[in-house]
């Protein structure tokens, strides 16, 4: 990323230990490409290590059987729900803590952020009753056969259980980068990423003086492994020296900026909760086609969750820079920052996809021997992997409309062509036409290009720069 004409390696080595360093900082003046690799470095490294959660977790669970890997991936499709709550208040609490930070008011940015944990907190316990009570209907309701059911119930309930972790980890972690400190989230990931690698196959396999949980082991590794994360965010928060800081004068409930708060995380909720149900419908297709099919499709899912999370910190660098721009009355700088974010983006998961079209099988191969699994897992890899460059445009303008506050533009435009597009399309190709799997694989090219051309369109109009926080 060239900042000058003659950035020499020393400046960019420079500039990539201050980004690990990290510090809150004015992201409203100097160079957009500055502000932008000092942002996304760290953003990214967070997703990287966000995005290992997964990957960790279905390679151990691969070496217990397809059954296992089949469970996990139903469980998965069911707790994005959960996911997008969490990502819905992330985005409100990052547009809300970015605004007041470009206005230099810190004390309200510190308001916003105690908010959203109360918010998440009582939500988290509610979901976590409903999940441990009604874990096996959940599992029946996705087409999951009786003896899928018994493999994956614990599983269910244990990551519906400890969804708190979940949810707190994604909400701090936006107060963090709201505030223009993502070195701080990307610490808590390494370090709850770290324990669940560990605690992986210990308590999966049953090392050493533990007991062999299978996959009941996959999820208290993730729900323990994050869970320490959280500690340490909340560690941060109360006795760190960073901007937003927790204390006292905080903790009385604020109804005005709750309000506020859920106006705008509803229509996050909204992107994701349409997505995701999006999601579950394909699975559910999917799953129509044998619990091979369903597998590779999570290899494979998981797989391309590992690279475009990273990508999602390119974005989540936007949305903040929008949000501080906007707060600072600096609407131009804010939009020359989302098409150069976007324009990185292009390019690395442009170059990510020749990758895995090219190496697809060897890739699929490392988390499972079946054949079926391994042919279902290549298609759907190398089929995902063509949407690439437009998703990378599309998931960048989306997130600048949600650090802008507009998170209804991108929830109508995910509801278009999510639920009135890409499901039933998929479910035409795949069932009417007899596609199979590919159908729904191809549906869901044609809709991230879809997404991504509406986004734009919509975006260069510049309704944004004139959304009140």
């Amino acid at each position: 990323m060239a900042f000058k004409t003659k950035t020499s390696f020393r400046e960019c080595w420079y500039l990539f230990k201050l980004a690990i360093k990290g510090s809150e900082t004015d992201f409203t003046t100097g160079s957009v490409n500055r502000a932008i690799f000092l942002l996304a470095i760290p953003m990214v490294l967070e997703m990287v290590m966000e995005s290992l959660f997964a990957v960790v977790d279905v390679f151990f669970v691969g070496k217990i059987g397809v059954e296992a890997v089949a469970a996990v991936g139903l469980t998965e499709s069911v707790l994005t729900i959960i996911y997008s709550v969490a990502i819905g208040f992330s985005m409100g609490a990052t547009a809300m803590v970015a605004r007041r930070i470009g206005e230099n008011k810190k004390r309200a940015a510190a308001d916003a952020a105690v908010q959203s944990l109360i918010i998440v907190t009582v939500l988290s316990i509610l979901v976590s009753v409903a999940g441990v009570v009604y874990a096996e209907d959940m599992l029946r309701l996705m087409g999951a056969t009786d003896s899928l059911v018994a493999a994956g119930k614990d599983y269910t309930r244990i990551m519906f259980g400890g969804n708190i972790t979940i949810m707190l980890l994604f909400l701090i972690n936006a107060i963090f980068r709201g505030a223009g400190n993502a070195s701080i989230a990307m610490r808590s990931l390494w370090l709850a990423n770290g324990f669940n690698i560990v605690l992986d196959p210990i308590l999966i396999f049953g090392w050493w003086i533990f007991p062999e949980m299978g996959i009941a082991g996959a999820a208290w590794a993730t729900t323990i492994g994050r869970g320490i994360g959280v500690v340490y965010q909340l560690f941060i928060l109360i006795n760190g020296k960073a901007i937003i800081k927790l204390s006292v004068a905080n903790a009385k409930v604020k109804w005005k900026i709750i309000s506020r708060l859920v106006k705008i995380s509803l229509g996050g909720m909204g992107q994701f909760l349409i997505e995701s149900a999006s999601w579950i419908f394909l699975v559910r297709i999917i799953s129509m086609f044998g619990n091979e099919a369903l597998a590779g499709y999570t290899i494979a899912f998981r797989i391309i969750v590992f690279t475009i999370l990273p990508s999602w910190g390119l974005s989540n660098a936007a949305a903040t820079l929008v949000g501080q721009n906007l707060g600072a009355r600096l609407p131009e700088r804010a939009e020359q920052s989302v098409w150069k974010s976007a324009n990185y983006n292009m390019v690395f998961l442009g170059l990510v996809s020749v990758v895995f079209f090219i190496l697809a099988p060897p890739i699929i191969q490392i988390f499972s021997q079946d054949e079926l699994v391994i042919q279902h897992g290549v298609r759907c890899l190398r089929y995902v992997c063509l949407g690439y460059v437009f998703f990378a445009y599309g998931m960048v303008i989306s997130q600048s409309f949600n650090g802008a506050g507009d998170t209804r533009t991108p929830t109508y435009i995910n509801l278009f062509c999510s639920w009135l597009f890409q499901i039933p399309f998929a479910y035409a190709l795949a069932v009417w036409l007899n596609l199979g799997p590919d159908g729904v694989y191809i549906a869901m090219v044609v809709a991230l290009a879809a997404s991504a051309l509406i986004h734009i369109k919509i975006f260069r109009k510049g309704k944004w720069k004139t959304v009140s926080v």
